[in-house]
């Protein structure tokens, strides 16, 4: 796909509203990773100097001056994120075109990678009108800058190479780290409940309006990313959450909450509900043969953490030739992300997230029973083994008597 002539249409009617194009932080290099209170200390690639108020001496050294500086030498910006995006990168990328062009005035971009299957991130996309260009057909040209959201290159969660263009900038919350190096501007905040979080203090930097469809936006990808218990959620979320819950469209909030659920979703809820075994009463894993669509693995996943004996919820199901995984656990300090990542990083797979929450893939070089079942053994040992519990037969959730009894 060609850039037209005039910005994208998901922010056309709110592009400048009146805002003047120049920025305070012109002359300065857009930095690395900073420091807030709340946060662990991460270096930074430029020293800011001083720091005064909340670690910010003044104007200039803000991330949202320094981010919008660095696009001062581009003429478009595209958003990129990860695989079947959520509505955390969904948000995060329609606030930060919205930011870009109503300061800069530049056109802007929205990319899919995948397909969106999950009927609330349907819902999201039809009920708040995003625009998105799948990653695929997208043509990059000199000027472009790419922005990375929500994710980091080289994670396994994305389709997109960075050697194809390089990255302007990557901004994310996740605690899995990715390649970023010389990536010129980083926003890296691995306490941060939400991406969208992040994206909304820019607005508020830059004193930027923000339009009802944006906030509601912006608003559920926050809330979908902070709302369990417990809440992995940052006084920064909470601020953010506050400054636009005013402004958003409730009734189209609630009909995103509420969207219909697809008949897929039943049935591999049926088949999780038929195949879970629980160990030790802490950990349940629950297997699904045949998934129809990659994001039903996390529905089902948190569905089944809410079991009141268990700690720890594993979901691996088979889609095309690929077995998908989610984790959830039910505690603080967990690391389901880093756990997740270590127990499929030798069986050739790829995982990542965040504190409570964790998805990954494994590629199956066959999807004949026999094969799955042999990489189901070998996930469930391994996941036993870091998790601490003993090699034993797990109890099934619902016993065969009672399946046996309902069939007839």
């Amino acid at each position: 796909m060609d850039w037209g002539t005039r910005p994208a249409r998901h922010l056309r009617p709110f592009m400048m509203k009146g805002r003047s194009t120049r920025l305070p932080g012109m002359m300065f290099q857009p930095s690395a990773i900073d420091w807030m209170p709340g946060m662990p200390w991460i270096m930074s690639r430029h020293p800011s100097g001083d720091s005064g108020v909340n670690g910010i001496k003044n104007a200039v050294s803000r991330r949202s001056d320094r981010f919008l500086a660095g696009l001062a030498d581009y003429k478009a910006v595209t958003f990129v994120s990860h695989i079947q995006p959520d509505p955390d990168s969904l948000g995060s990328m329609v606030g930060l075109a919205h930011l870009v062009e109503t300061c800069l005035g530049m056109p802007t971009r929205l990319t899919r990678d995948g397909a969106i299957c999950r009927a609330e991130n349907r819902a999201m996309v039809d009920v708040l009108d995003i625009e998105l260009v799948p990653i695929e057909i997208v043509t990059f040209r000199a000027g472009d800058a790419v922005v990375m959201v929500d994710s980091q290159p080289r994670t396994g969660r994305h389709s997109f190479l960075r050697e194809q263009v390089p990255l302007y900038a990557v901004i994310d919350h996740h605690q899995t780290g990715g390649d970023v190096d010389g990536v010129p501007f980083l926003d890296v905040r691995r306490n941060l409940g939400a991406t969208c979080s992040l994206v909304t203090r820019y607005l508020m930097e830059q004193e930027v309006d923000i339009p009802e469809r944006i906030a509601t936006s912006l608003f559920y990808g926050i809330e979908t990313e902070v709302g369990g218990y417990p809440r992995e959620a940052t006084a920064l979320d909470d601020t953010a959450i506050q400054h636009l819950f005013p402004i958003v469209n409730k009734d189209a909030l609630s009909k995103i909450r509420n969207a219909p659920m697809p008949e897929s979703f039943f049935e591999a809820l049926l088949q999780a509900l038929q195949s879970s075994f629980i160990y030790d009463d802490r950990l349940l894993i629950s297997w699904i043969n045949d998934l129809p669509m990659p994001e039903l693995a996390a529905q089902v996943c948190d569905f089944l953490v809410r079991y009141e004996n268990i700690s720890w919820a594993v979901c691996a199901g088979v889609h095309d030739d690929t077995m998908i995984l989610s984790a959830r656990t039910a505690h603080l300090g967990e690391e389901a992300g880093e756990v997740l990542r270590q127990v499929v990083s030798r069986m050739g797979g790829k995982a990542g997230g965040h504190d409570r929450r964790a998805g990954g893939a494994i590629p199956l070089a066959s999807s004949s029973a026999s094969a799955v079942e042999q990489v189901q053994s070998e996930l469930r040992r391994r996941l036993l083994k870091a998790l601490h519990i003993e090699d034993a037969r797990g109890r099934r959730l619902v016993p065969l008597k009672e399946m046996f009894q309902n069939m007839v």
